[in-house]
This record gives structure tokens, sequence and C-alpha cells, in this order.
């Protein structure tokens, strides 16, 4: 792919990455095609495969050009979930079709169009950061961002930091919009933990509840304590936080036993007024309260999905913000709504903040993009750069 290509048009990469059915943890050539795009901009390319036990290897890349600070990275993945029914695609999701003016296909909207834009965006300022002689440009391009997210962005940046990289601002290119490119910027994500309960008793007849012991109704009394507590109102920057009972399960298929054990699971998103740790205390007070009372005992599985954080607003979210409204004439909202995302690690080294395509179809059978979106958005990528580096 040449210079030229890349600096008119971030569609011919968006296309090519589509084509390879990159679904998590598979990488099916993407960061092949990646690689060569940024080769041939003269970027350093690393390319590093990460395996944890019980876990598929991934692939992933870390392509840097320039030298000293500031060091601006780019971080996404192209890693893709799968296309689920085909039936339900109007298109062949693998394909990159462009039809209407949008580009179809599976990481058309999350987020294969935002790398391309980003690398665009980079091929058209690199070679006047080059002049200037210092400073440097990055992409963190991970492949399980869609998957368990062990063998990723956590591994690339403890092995990058290993070998004397610092990353001092970073914009992940997750899609953030709403409704019209560049009109959301993410400044934080919500806290996700997940807790799984089992409450157990006494299996037995129906007719003799005296010889049994029933977990169900303590389960449900657990359940409803939880659920009827209200967590918060929200915070200047967060919604409120909620806790959502997901899956209540007890696997009994006949109408005269009272089952042995009942079992359920609840996922709790919370704002910058909590932590993980004392939500979990929370519950198994809760828990410790109702078998005290109800007798039986029960178990408590844990594991937090990400830590809340929030950049606060300041000099890069303005810089972000200036560079939206110089191409689109709008300010980005600041938000930090919807799911988790990498940058729940990535807040650990540096400012992170989250700007890319409107994702109302990701995930979706015929996931698109607009070719006018993913220009909009190379050319809100190249703002950036040049505000940041002052060129």
């Amino acid at each position: 792919m040449s210079h030229a290509n890349l600096d008119d048009d971030p569609v011919q990469l968006a296309q090519a990455l589509i084509q390879c059915p990159s679904v998590t943890p598979e990488d099916a050539g993407a960061l092949d095609t990646l690689s060569l795009a940024l080769v041939a901009l003269g970027f350093h390319v690393h390319r590093h495969k990460f395996h944890d036990e019980g876990t598929a290897s991934v692939d992933n890349l870390f392509a840097k050009f320039g030298k000293g600070g500031p060091h601006f990275c780019f971080a996404g993945h192209t890693d893709v979930v799968p296309p689920g029914d085909l039936s339900g695609w109007s298109v062949d999701p693998f394909e990159g079709l462009i039809a209407n003016n949008m580009l179809y296909g599976r990481g058309a909207a999350d987020m294969k169009s935002a790398i391309a834009a980003f690398v665009s965006a980079a091929a058209r300022v690199a070679p006047r950061l080059e002049r200037l002689g210092k400073g440097s440009i990055s992409l963190l391009i991970t492949g399980d961002e869609e998957g368990p997210a062990v063998n990723g962005t956590v591994k690339m940046l403890e092995h990058i930091t290993a070998h004397g990289e610092k990353i001092d601002h970073c914009l992940v290119g997750e899609p953030t919009s709403q409704h019209k490119v560049g009109d959301t910027l993410k400044i934080g994500r919500r806290g996700s933990v997940t807790g799984k309960i089992g409450v157990f008793g006494v299996q037995g007849h129906v007719a003799y509840p005296q010889r049994a012991e029933n977990p169900i109704p303590r389960l449900v009394a657990i359940l409803d304590q939880l659920a009827a507590r209200k967590l918060d109102a929200g915070t200047p920057h967060f919604e409120p936080s909620n806790l959502e009972i997901t899956t209540v399960d007890v696997g009994n298929p006949a109408t005269n036993v009272i089952p042995a054990a009942a079992r359920a699971t609840f996922n709790i998103r919370h704002n910058d007024l909590h932590e993980a740790g004392d939500l979990e205390a929370w519950v198994r007070r809760v828990c410790d309260q109702v078998v005290q009372e109800r007798g039986g005992r029960y178990e408590l599985q844990w594991s937090v999905g990400g830590d809340c954080f929030l950049t606060q607003p300041g000099s890069f979210t303005t810089l972000v913000s200036d560079a939206v409204s110089d191409v689109t004439g709008a300010r980005p909202a600041l938000s930090t709504g919807g799911g988790t995302s990498d940058a729940r690690f990535i807040k650990n080294y540096c400012p992170v903040a989250e700007l890319g395509l409107p994702g109302e179809s990701m995930h979706k059978a015929d996931e698109r993009a607009s070719l006018a979106d993913i220009r909009a958005l190379a050319n809100i990528y190249q703002r950036t750069l040049e505000r940041y580096f002052g060129i």
C-alpha cells in the first residue's frame, strides 16, 4: 500500500482489514496487512505473541515513528466478534463491500476503520514530525479485546514499558460517537464487577419439607436485598451505578423435589463513588445476614472486569475536543457511558480518552460505516496530531 493511497483515503486500508476474518483470538492476516502499511510509512514495527494458561495465544503489534517525547499513542484492536447467523447479513461479513457510500463488514464500526483512519492521519503528519526532529507517534494494536483481554493490551503495556517506552497520552479508537462522528469523547468508564452466588440446602421430597432445606427462598431473599438498594444518584461525570441480576439457575426438572442448591449471577456497573472491594464487602454482608437468619450456607465468586476511571477534563481533553471542532464545527460531549474497553488498562500508564465512529451497527448483522465518517475521523485524528505536536 503506497503512502499516496493512505494520504488520500483511509477506506482502502479499512477494507483490507475487514477482509481478514480476525475473529478473536485469530489474527487471519490483519496485523500483517497493518504492518505492511506502517513499514511503508517509516514506522518501526514490533510483533509480540502472548499466551496464558487456559487462554489462546494472541498476536499483538506495537509500531512507532519518531523518537523522544512527547509520545502520542493510538490504541485499538483488530479482533472482531463472530458474524453470527449469516442469514441475517445481506452481504458477506468479510468481503469489505462498499455500497451506497457505506463500507460493510465485521469490524467496519468496531474498529478496523478507526485503525485505518489513524494510519491515514499519521501518514499526513509523520513527514512534518520528522522535520520537527522530536516527538513520537505509535500504534498499540491488540488481538483479544473482544475476548478475555488477557494476552493483549495488559501484557503489551507491561512489555513495552519494561523496554523503556513511555507513552505520554493515548487515544483509543473505540466507536464512541452516538449520531455523528466526533459528537462524543469518552473520558472514563464505569467499573464492572460480577458476582456469582450459590446457596446450598438439603435436597428432599416436597411433601416432607421438614426433612429438607430449600435454598431457593434464601437466594431470593439475598437477591431482593441486593436489587432493592439504590447504589447512588450518579456524579457530575458518571451515570448512577446499577446492579442487574442476569441469571437465576436451579436446574431442577422435577416438580416434587426440593433442590439442594440454587445459583444466581449479577453484574454491577459502578461509578467513582464505589470501589470493587467495598461492593464485595456489602454483598457478603447481605449474604451473611440472610444465611444467619434462615440457615444453610452460601459461596460467592467475585470477579472484577474493570476499574472505574476518569481522565479529568483538562488540556488533553480540550486538545482533542478542539481537533473535533476544527473538522466538524461542533465540540464533542464528554462521556463515561457504555461498557468497558482496553482504556481501563491504559489509564494506569498515561491519560487516555476514546474517540471513534458511530457505533450503532457494531456487533450487529450488516455492520457498516459511512465512508464520509471514516474520512472525517481521519481528519480529526490528523488535527489531533497537529495540535499535539504543534505542527
